[in-house]
């Protein structure tokens, strides 16, 4: 009997040796969330590209290398506008304006002929009552200086305004100066004003010559053709003129420049933004640079 008991007892243990009784099972492996599906891409919302703008500015030719500078920066960085420029006289672009020219931005150097196309100006300042500007767009964006600028070598040796109201009257130097229609001609006949000198004399003797506009009278003294010219310091600093002298407000005023939208624009909000970048930090680093004094 013990010996059935033994074999079974034996038996059983091959049997779970073979069967696994007893052992360790492995647990199934997990099954794998599923991913996610991706979100969908949305395209960030961009403005529609700002339709082509020409700007057209009519300028002061005394604001010829700053504007032009300032307007090849602009253009860089709004590549939709291109600005086109006409720089002469503030007299001679007051006209053209007045008889139909095409202009968004007009910038004088001086009042008057700002005043001559501003409606909301002094009836005296505007006798043909002209409705040029637009209403709300004009202010005053620089002040410039009235300068004696002397050849190289300052041959005829003037020193300052004073030295040559008294050479003009001894008769001993020629001097350039602008048309009387040209605000820097209108400076200089207060300066001859203030120093009790008759232009009409002075010319006929031969003592003055003109310009039609400050750059022409910048030409003469660069080349020499007369001992000095009265124009402004922004001008002979472009011009690498030497300066022996600036007016004062007492001689011949301040020199301000108005800069304004006109009425017959058609690109109004691209002329303001224009504006607005003059009177920019940049704009007034590249005014500053030349002996503009920003006063927007």
């Amino acid at each position: 009997m013990k010996k059935w008991i033994a074999l079974f007892v034996v038996l059983s243990m091959t049997v779970c040796l073979f069967a696994g009784c007893g052992a360790k099972q492995e647990a199934p492996a997990p099954t794998a969330a599923p991913a996610p599906a991706p979100a969908e891409t949305v395209a960030p919302e961009t403005e529609s590209p700002a339709e082509p703008v020409e700007l057209i500015v009519f300028s002061a030719a005394s604001m010829t290398e700053t504007l032009t500078q300032l307007g090849e920066q602009y253009m860089a960085e709004h590549p939709k506008v291109s600005i086109v420029f006409n720089f002469d006289s503030s007299g001679t672009l007051k006209t053209q304006t007045q008889e139909g020219a095409d202009c968004d931005v007009f910038i004088s150097a001086g009042q008057k002929q700002m005043n001559q196309l501003d409606i909301a100006a002094k009836p005296e300042s505007n006798p043909d009552g002209l409705d040029f500007v637009k209403e709300g767009t004009r202010f005053n964006i620089l002040e410039n200086k009235v300068a004696l600028a002397v050849p190289e070598g300052n041959p005829a040796g003037i020193e300052s305004y004073d030295d040559l109201a008294a050479k003009l009257k001894d008769g001993k130097v020629v001097l350039a100066m602008g048309n009387s229609d040209v605000p820097v001609g209108q400076y200089t006949q207060k300066i001859l004003a203030f120093y009790a000198l008759s232009e009409e004399a002075l010319a006929a003797a031969g003592a003055v010559t003109y310009g039609s506009n400050v750059k022409e009278v910048t030409t003469q003294v660069s080349e020499a053709a007369v001992d000095c010219g009265i124009i402004y310091q922004t001008d002979a600093f472009s011009a690498k003129l030497t300066v022996v002298d600036t007016a004062t407000a007492e001689m011949c005023g301040q020199v301000i420049y108005p800069a304004a939208i006109l009425k017959n624009s058609q690109n109004a909000d691209a002329a303001r933004a224009f504006l607005d970048y003059l009177v920019s930090d940049a704009g007034d680093a590249v005014f500053e640079a030349v002996g503009f004094t920003p006063v927007a």
